[in-house]
């Protein structure tokens, strides 16, 4: 087939059974969002909102587009702006993976970074300050119905063709503007009303399934960040508001169950998925599929589940998603290597990437637990984390690297989250050592520091030395550079 430009393939994306994947007696489906032609499902809503805006004459020739994007719809807003000649600025926090960044500025696009400590409405109100300032044309992904309607005129027709001689039971999905969401499910609601529609969140910010509304402006857009956000792993989904599309179709009765999914869980299918099926996907295409793995184990019999796969798993190679994927050769692989002559593989890389920071509160058994996770011998190694910290993720390579068995209390778990617990054990630590940081580490009861303090111990042989002390084994043979482990956005290419 040929096409006139780009444009033209984007859509039309395949539905994919899962076999090796499904419970006995249960179909489970993907669409495969990630053959877009640039990767990702915003693929479709940054041509309908251009499009869309050029019918409506918002968006006049030459224009300059600005949008705030965690990468995908800025990935897919620059393949449109190339091929229609408008200029492009995104907006971005700095903490989101450097191959996004990177590919925007591959395809032409300006990337301004925002602080990651601001989060997305950091970018927002950035990307609303640049288009106030300079004429340019603001996309509004969160509220622009451009995004959902391209969704009902054409992921929901392909989803219903696709299943035009088999019952839809189940639609699993996640959000990130709820364009999918909204788009999709209003065409499921009228012309498939059996199928249930699941919207899964991640477990330490399932911030529509709260209950708890979001404050908006007079457009739309999020007066505040929402109360119970907290950051998570899934980059693309559920940023720190509950966007009006997605709340949308929640005021319309368009969600039939709420699902919390964990990050590692997430993370877990991404790879289960790939090895089991040869479809490479993203962390939050992996938390929709542990989601839909949870509704086909409780489905009846005969059921037919399908789920959302949003982009691939290229964007996400300095994340922790890769953290466990080896650059060196492994054991098993050296041997391999070493079964025939000829072979010399001794160039050792550096590996990707880790961050992070958060807030507290003062309390007796908050006090008891952190002093008895301190004292304790039998675990003399521990580090009061954040499961998302990527410092937290770079001290935790370290210890990996050394081979050293450590306890890491991640203080944003869920494991911690009852009562704030965690937020109270950090105020411990807080009062403690007169750091509001993580990571910070602890070894025999003596306190080492933050990540930097840590690798400056290890340098030093201070660490080796603490750590023979406790009785903690590690590989002295051990070498390498502790700063090489530090999140990759620290210094950009």
């Amino acid at each position: 087939m040929i096409f006139d430009s780009i444009l033209g393939t984007v859509g039309n994306t395949p539905t994919v059974r899962l076999e090796r994947l499904e419970p006995e007696g249960v179909q489970l489906y993907a669409k495969v969002e990630a053959l877009n032609p640039l990767g990702s499902v915003k693929d479709r809503l940054a041509l309908g909102v251009i499009e869309h805006a050029e019918r409506a004459g918002h968006l006049e020739p030459g224009q300059t587009v600005v949008e705030a994007t965690s990468g995908n719809t800025g990935i897919g807003l620059a393949m449109v702006c190339a091929r229609k000649g408008y200029p492009l600025v995104v907006t971005m926090a700095e903490n989101f993976s450097i191959e996004r960044r990177r590919l925007l500025r591959f395809l032409g696009a300006k990337v301004v970074l925002t602080p990651a400590a601001l989060k997305a409405t950091g970018m927002l109100a950035k990307a609303k300050e640049l288009a106030d300032a300079h004429g340019w044309f603001l996309c509004r992904q969160f509220e622009n119905d451009a995004n959902a309607e391209m969704h009902m005129r054409t992921t929901g027709p392909e989803i219903l063709r696709d299943f035009a001689d088999r019952s839809l039971d189940y639609w699993v999905t996640g959000f990130g503007t709820g364009g999918t969401l909204k788009g999709v499910a209003s065409v499921l609601r009228e012309r498939s009303p059996k199928t249930r529609i699941v919207v899964c969140e991640p477990d330490n910010a399932a911030i529509l399934a709260s209950g708890v509304d979001q404050k908006r402006e007079a457009d739309g857009s999020p007066a505040e960040r929402h109360p119970s956000f907290r950051p998570h792993l899934m980059q693309g989904w559920t940023p720190d508001f509950i966007p009006k599309l997605t709340a949308d179709a929640a005021a319309a009765g368009a969600i039939d169950e709420f699902l919390a999914v964990s990050g590692a869980d997430a993370m877990a299918k991404c790879r289960e998925l790939a090895q089991k099926e040869g479809v490479f996907v993203g962390i939050s295409a992996g938390a929709t599929l542990a989601g839909a793995l949870e509704v086909a184990r409780r489905a009846p019999e005969g059921a037919n589940v399908l789920c959302m796969l949003p982009d691939t798993g290229e964007r996400y190679l300095s994340t922790p998603l890769f953290e466990d994927v080896p650059v060196d050769m492994t054991p098993e692989e050296d041997a391999i290597a070493k079964s025939t002559p000829n072979y010399r593989f001794d160039v050792k890389l550096p590996s990707p990437a880790a961050a992070g920071g958060e807030a507290p509160e003062l309390d007796a058994s908050a006090e008891r637990y952190f002093d008895e996770a301190v004292a304790d011998t039998d675990q003399p190694l521990t580090v009061f984390a954040l499961e998302w910290c990527e410092f937290c993720w770079s001290v935790r390579k370290l210890f990996g690297k050394l081979g050293a068995r450590y306890r890491s209390v991640d203080l944003d778990s869920v494991a911690y989250q009852e009562g704030d617990f965690g937020g109270k054990i950090r105020a411990v630590l807080k009062q403690r050592e007169g750091l509001p940081t993580v990571p910070q580490v602890y070894v025999g009861g003596r306190h080492i520091g933050g990540a930097t303090e840590t690798f400056e111990a290890y340098k030093s042989g201070e660490l080796q030395r603490l750590l023979s002390e406790s009785g903690v084994a590690y590989d002295d043979r051990a070498d390498f550079d502790p700063y090489s482990l530090l999140p990759g956005w620290l210094h950009p290419r």
